[in-house]
């Protein structure tokens, strides 16, 4: 009977720290890694949310406005064989 009531004692006291240094500690862990990916996946969504509306043009160099006087503009031209 004593031997019983030793082993059962045993027994609870393996499965106490069994459940309070490791399954408990694992669980914590784990709610902190998913949350702390949650955030980093939102932050990301949050961050290339701008890019997903669509392509954004570069706005386009205004071009240079024509003389009106051509004289003395001079183009080499190479002749090609």
């Amino acid at each position: 009977m004593i031997l019983r009531f030793i082993l059962l004692l045993l027994g609870f006291y393996i499965a106490y720290k069994v459940i309070f240094e490791l399954v408990i500690p694992i669980f914590r862990v784990t709610q902190k890694v998913r949350r702390q990916f949650n955030d980093m996946q939102q932050n990301m969504q949050n961050q290339s949310a701008p890019y997903q509306e669509g392509p954004v043009n570069p706005p386009q160099p205004e071009p240079k406005p024509r003389s009106a006087n051509r004289a003395g503009e001079y183009i080499d031209f190479e002749e090609i064989k």
